[in-house]
């Protein structure tokens, strides 16, 4: 059945093309005395479907065109010559048209491989060779302008595919081509395009042309031993049926995979067979978009008409670029004005061979020009060549289901995916799989394969670990003699299982030591990671920290341990018996400060107070003691003297706030240094290590040797450790006995060392950012962003804490180095506000107390007495404000108000004023009345500053009652009062005695 319906196939085509140039001959015949008849030649491969239907499409369209363009001058004659299948006869049948026809242009060849040879024929003899299905991007007008490309080049759908991979996520793509060069020259523009996209190939699947099925068989078990389960096949339809015919046998059409196929199978799926068609279930492809036009309706209505049995949809693109093609030929013929004439005939010697011998078409260079400029609305759209080339269009995006392909998308330079073209919702450029239609993946499911797999072929992941001396917390290699078997156990591998275990799908995995036959370490473990570059393990495991300059080679996980390298020093403990310890909370500018400010705070409020409180009166040097006594008794609240100034009142109150935040400050820091225990790091800055010049440690194996380089540490005053011990052991030592004076290494290993020596060494900074621990694949391994996406879930969750309480124990009680260390004394800085509030308070107080002293007394400073200077003056002010101010609430009488003062001329020396103006002294100035009440002695203060009397001045009214004495005829009793100050000087307190005379 299969031999019969070719047979039918085969007599179909030659029939429609038999009637298609019967047409086109009788039209010529018609016009052939008033038209002039261009020889074009037509180079395809006669032997199958293909080159007959684009012999059919090419006539008819020269049919079409010159029935609707009846007017025009010339008429193209078709040269059909075949060329074989093959690269030879391709150029057999071109150099025959050329050297024996001397045709104008050529349409053809096919193939991307049999164009090569004919271009360069094309260019020497200057004649055109327009292909309207040679695809590959190595053929293009920069290598030949006589090329004229009619069709989509190959690499105008990598964009397409791209995004379709960039949609679902696939990291990982293998494309399968063939072997020649239509299949190699997709090849450089398709990786380019997919490492913008992060996606990486990491093999390239090359199937020769003319393969057999064992060859092609051979192929894909090896794509089975792969990971990657993505794959762009670019192959011609008769290879590509067999490929998925096979691929379907071996069970590689299932939900694990994902397929996508380039136009050169998605243009020509009408040419498959349908048997083919069902075993590509699933399958996405890419194909240039034809607009549903009414012509192209139409065209393919007779299509039908003429052809009942042969491809009735016509739906390739292909044929409707050959229509195309010749309809612009027959434009660009006329434009040209061209005639038959002769090739111009090249002067060549007697051995010349045939690829010499014929001639240079004199239009070539005109006929190429009106082909560039010709622009029209051809069957498969714009037909617009731009250097050579038709320009691109939307891809359309189909998916293989039943036996046929429906359109689930579209791609365009613009919009990237899109469902609907010309959709006004779409602006900005996408590649979300949510603009695709619903898409059926192979295994007929509706979800998308995730891209990869583990290996079909038994092997399990080659995990490396390193081997540790030290540190075995972290991972521990021992091995087995008897049995010859490895155990890994450790923090690491702990994690790494509970993060493998965490993944949504199994992953057969193996342990694999970096060790040497001797079971010591094979190197450092920047070897480690690159033996996982050369492909030598498939991950790492282990306390491998995430650098820089690694993450060149392989890619990295998320970290699932802190990150950072830090200094580690010894302490030094500071002795709690120093005598003067209690001078260390405060610094000795806070110290002097303080003290300044105690001294003139008690003078400001001596001078506040002198006048008007007798606390502050008295001889010198008891008012000297007095200003100190009341400033230093204010740091304990001890004062007891009565504060009178509502000036001075007010610089108490901010004094009274510095004071106590002072005293509460020195009491914390004196506490704290006197009941903790204080800590001193030897070391403080890394600066003062580099200067010292002493020994510095490092963990043998890390990166961290090349850090200290990188820091100025000579390479010769670095030492290696591999375990806690041995870390403690070279601090014992000292820098000067081959010991270290400090070691770097990151937090990780430190937190485990100070867990163990906590009170003998402390942490240090600065700390420097490293990625912390991680596990390590290589670069573009599709488990990187899995394995990520289970370490979170396990770091967040309890699993973490238990495999760390499994490894570290319990938190070590350990004082954190920051609190270890000991505070420094607190400093003036720190009080400079409080200080300049109360400076600010102070001396606006004395400022104003100063503005109305001045104006008082006034008078003083403007007396016109010529014996007076300004030095008299000063002495006068001071005078008077060394004397009592009579005025002030605290002298008056607690029973009259006084309303007389002295003016001046009576002064403080017991002297009595007579009758005449004159003071004198009178004896009892110094004689006391007391009360019968009072049960006080006099006091000596009485004498100097209680017994002052003004009386009977001219210019001074009394402030006293005359007394009036009682006789004894019981005339008129009046009252005598007297009044007297008394100071108690066991109690400090004044008392008033008062003397009464009644009647008897």
């Amino acid at each position: 059945m299969e031999k019969k319906s070719s047979s039918q196939l085969i007599f179909s085509l030659h029939f429609l093309v038999f009637l298609s140039l019967n047409i086109f001959t009788v039209q010529m015949a018609e016009a052939q005395n008033q038209t002039v008849p261009i020889n074009v030649g037509v180079v395809l491969n006669m032997n199958n479907s293909f080159g007959k239907m684009g012999l059919s499409c090419i006539s008819l369209a020269l049919s079409d065109f010159y029935a609707s363009n009846s007017h025009y001058k010339t008429r193209l004659v078709l040269n059909t010559r075949d060329a074989k299948g093959d690269d030879v006869g391709a150029a057999a049948a071109a150099l025959d048209l050329l050297k024996n026809v001397e045709v104008k242009a050529i349409i053809g060849p096919p193939y991307s491989m049999q164009a090569n040879f004919l271009i360069d024929l094309g260019d020497k003899a200057q004649v055109p060779i327009i292909s309207f299905s040679a695809t590959s991007p190595s053929l293009s007008s920069i290598r030949s302008p006589y090329f004229i490309r009619g069709t989509q080049k190959d690499s105008s759908q990598v964009n397409a595919i791209t995004a379709i991979i960039q949609a679902f996520g696939w990291r990982e793509v293998v494309p399968i081509y063939v072997n020649n060069e239509f299949g190699e020259g997709i090849i450089p523009f398709l990786t380019d395009a997919l490492e913008k996209v992060n996606a990486r190939v990491p093999y390239r699947s090359a199937i020769p042309s003319m393969a057999t099925d064992d060859q092609i068989v051979a192929e894909l078990y090896k794509l089975m031993t792969m990971q990657t389960r993505v794959f762009v096949v670019h192959v011609l339809t008769s290879l590509g049926s067999r490929l998925f015919t096979k691929a379907k046998q071996l069970g590689m059409m299932s939900e694990d995979y994902a397929w996508i196929i380039t136009d050169g199978i998605t243009n020509e799926l009408n040419l498959m067979d349908p048997s083919v068609i069902e075993s590509m279930l699933g399958v996405i492809g890419v194909k240039p978009y034809v607009p549903k036009t009414e012509e192209l309706r139409k065209f393919r209505t007779r299509w039908q008409q003429n052809s009942p049995t042969i491809n009735p949809e016509l739906n390739s693109p292909t044929m409707l670029w050959a229509y195309d093609s010749a309809t612009a030929l027959a434009i660009a013929v006329e434009k040209a004005r061209l005639t038959n004439a002769k090739f111009q005939m090249s002067i060549v010697s007697r051995n010349a061979t045939d690829l010499e011998r014929f001639g240079i078409s004199k239009y070539g260079p005109g006929l190429l020009q009106a082909l560039s400029n010709i622009t029209f609305k051809g069957l498969a759209g714009n037909f617009q060549l731009l250097d050579g080339e038709l320009q691109s269009s939307p891809y359309e995006i189909v998916n293989l289901v039943g036996h046929g392909a429906r359109a689930v998308g579209f791609w365009t330079k613009q919009t990237g995916i899109v469902k609907e073209l010309n959709s006004s919702n779409t602006k900005t450029y996408s590649t979300s799989k949510n603009k695709f239609g619903s898409i059926i993946w192979p295994g007929d499911k509706t979800s998308p394969p995730k891209g990869w797999v583990i290996p079909t072929n038994g092997k399990k992941l080659r995990i490396g670990v390193p081997v540790k001396i030290g540190f075995t917390e972290f991972l521990q290699v021992t091995w087995d003699s008897a049995s010859n078997s490895t155990e890994v156990k450790g923090y690491c591998r702990d994690v790494f299982d509970a993060v493998m275990a965490a993944l949504p799908y199994g992953v057969p995995y193996e342990y694999v030591p970096f060790a040497t036959p001797d079971h010591k370490s094979a190197g450092s473990y920047n070897d480690l990671v690159y033996q996982v570059y050369l492909g030598n393990y498939d991950a790492a495991v282990g306390d491998v920290t995430i650098v820089a300059n690694r993450s060149q080679y392989v890619d990295f996980t998320l970290p699932y341990t802190e990150s950072g390298v830090s200094m580690i020093v010894p302490i030094k403990k500071n002795k709690r018996e120093n005598a003067w310890v209690f001078l260390k909370p405060l610094s000795w500018e806070l110290w002097l400060t303080s003290f300044c400010s105690f001294v003139f705070i008690g003078f400001l409020i001596w001078l506040l107070e002198h006048r008007i409180n007798e606390d502050f009166r008295g001889p010198p040097s008891h008012q000297v003691g007095m200003i100190f006594w009341f400033a230093f008794s204010t740091m304990v609240f001890a004062h007891k003297e009565k504060i009178i100034s509502n000036l001075a009142r007010f610089v108490l109150i901010i004094w009274f706030l510095v004071v106590l935040i002072l005293t509460q400050s020195y009491t914390a820091s004196l506490t704290s240094m006197l009941t903790v225990q204080k800590l001193q790091p030897t070391i403080t800055d890394m600066n003062q290590l580099l200067k010292s010049k002493e020994n510095v440690g490092y963990l043998q194996g890390s990166f961290v040797f090349g850090l200290l380089k990188q820091l100025n540490f000579d390479e010769s005053r670095l030492v290696q450790y591999n375990s806690p011990e041995e870390w403690d052991e070279l601090f014992s030592k000292g820098s000067g006995n081959g010991g270290i004076a400090a070691a770097f290494d990151e937090i990780p290993y430190m937190k485990l060392f100070l867990a163990k020596y906590c009170s003998k060494y402390t942490m240090v900074d600065p700390t420097y950012k490293t990625g912390g621990f991680s596990f390590v694949f290589p670069i573009g391994s599709p488990l990187v962003p899995d394995v990520s996406r289970a370490i979170l879930n396990v770091t967040e969750g309890e699993e973490m804490v238990k495999i760390e309480k499994a490894w570290f124990g319990e938190k070590t009680t350990c004082p954190d180095s920051s609190t270890s260390l000991s505070s420094n004394s607190l400093g003036l800085e720190s009080f400079r506000g409080l200080f300049l509030i109360a400076g600010i308070a102070a001396v606006s107080a004395f400022v104003i107390y100063v503005i109305m002293f001045l104006y008082e007394h006034w008078n003083v400073l403007q007396r016109s007495d010529p014996d007076s200077s300004i030095w008299s003056n000063i002495v006068e002010l001071l005078r008077r404000y060394d004397n009592k101010d009579l005025s002030s609430h605290t002298f008056r009488n607690t029973g009259l108000s006084e309303r007389n003062v002295c003016d001046g001329d009576c002064t403080e020396r017991g002297e009595k004023v007579s009758s005449h103006g004159n003071c004198q002294q009178s004896p009892q100035n110094f004689s006391l009345n007391t009360s019968p009440y009072s049960n006080y002695p006099p006091s000596p203060m009485t004498f100097s500053n209680h017994t002052e009397q003004c009386l009977s001045s001219p210019r001074v009214q009394l402030n006293q009652v005359e007394n009036v004495i009682i006789n004894s005829q019981a005339e008129a009793v009046h009252v005598v009062e007297h009044e007297i100050e008394l100071v108690n000087p066991n109690q400090d307190s004044q008392m008033t005695a008062r003397s009464t005379t009644e009647n008897h």
